[in-house]
């Protein structure tokens, strides 16, 4: 399995066309910690095996711990076109996650679990290494039943270990609702959308896994980008989706910590060391609690290297 970031948070996620093979190697020489090969809304039905052998020939070809990791978007689950998207991509090895989108209940999240367990089953190595990154948002449906997913998916133990991470996405939403906009005069996001996102944050963190933002759609508008980038990692996100290759610097250093960040962290968890035993620490004449404790920790994590790849 490909694995450039492993036991480590995911900043960047760059989608890349299923039946595109110029884009796809031009995103695998990129700095993406992952690469989302679509088989869904990039591809058109026709070209779908197509697309199909090409993810396959990509997940086959993907050199463990180098390079990006290599997820596959496949069709929803009512699509009728699931199971057969995970055969064909699963024939010959596995990738390092598959991202469901459309959701609509957290029935749809645990049978498609189940279908990857039987697939892992042909292969040599551990169950559960398939991950999964789900799109909760895509159908009001799935944004209504979005606050039971934690209690529901929790107790499910191999489903719930397999979860990566949920994302948001405000398009097929949009589309759904037959909404004519999704932002204010202001360029901010109107309240159902500012809902979607929030209920995915919620949700995520309930289930203990990473929040990962939606795309920026205009990939020319870097001064946008840079404020939605502002915006998640100030409310908890610690990844964002990417269309465009020259997006993921941006993603990267917005989920990357500071040095000065990095070392008030570092003094957080000495401070608590050496209070051992206790729940609270004194750092900096003021006193600090658990949670100061759990944000460090989190810092910490996000700031560790790539072990591998460009």
């Amino acid at each position: 399995m490909n694995d450039r970031r492993a036991g480590v948070p995911l900043r960047s996620w760059l989608f890349v066309p299923g039946d595109s093979e110029r884009k796809q190697l031009k995103a695998l020489a990129s700095s993406a910690d992952a690469l989302i090969f679509d088989l869904e809304d990039s591809v058109d039905p026709a070209q779908l095996p197509h697309a199909r052998a090409r993810v396959a020939a990509v997940v086959a070809a993907a050199a463990p711990g180098t390079g990006p990791q290599v997820w596959v978007r496949v069709n929803a689950p009512a699509s009728g076109a699931l199971r057969e998207d995970l055969a064909s991509v699963c024939a010959h090895a596995l990738p390092a996650g598959v991202v469901l989108p459309k959701v609509n209940c957290a029935r749809e999240i645990l049978e498609t679990a189940q279908a990857l367990e039987a697939l892992e089953a042909a292969h040599p190595g551990p169950r559960g290494r398939i991950r999964l990154l789900v799109l909760v948002t895509e159908t009001p449906q799935g944004l209504l039943a979005l606050p039971q997913y934690p209690q529901q998916l929790l107790a499910a133990p191999a489903v719930a270990a397999r979860l990566a991470g949920l994302t948001w996405g405000a398009e097929d939403l949009s589309a759904a609702l037959g909404a004519t906009g999704k932002r204010d005069a202001g360029g901010a996001l109107t309240f159902t959308f500012q809902l979607a996102r929030s209920a995915c944050l919620l949700a995520a963190a309930a289930l203990g896994i990473q929040a990962i933002d939606g795309v920026h759609t205009d990939f020319r508008d870097g001064a946008a980008l840079q404020r939605e980038l502002d915006e998640a990692r100030r409310d908890g996100f610690s990844g964002k989706l990417a269309i465009h290759p020259d997006q993921i610097g941006p993603i990267n250093a917005a989920f990357t910590p500071t040095e000065a960040e990095r070392r008030h962290a570092r003094r957080v968890v000495a401070a608590f060391a050496a209070a051992a035993g206790s729940g609270v620490a004194s750092l900096d004449g003021q006193m600090i609690d658990r949670p100061h404790l759990l944000q460090a920790q989190r810092i910490l994590a996000l700031a560790e290297e790539p072990r591998s790849g460009p």
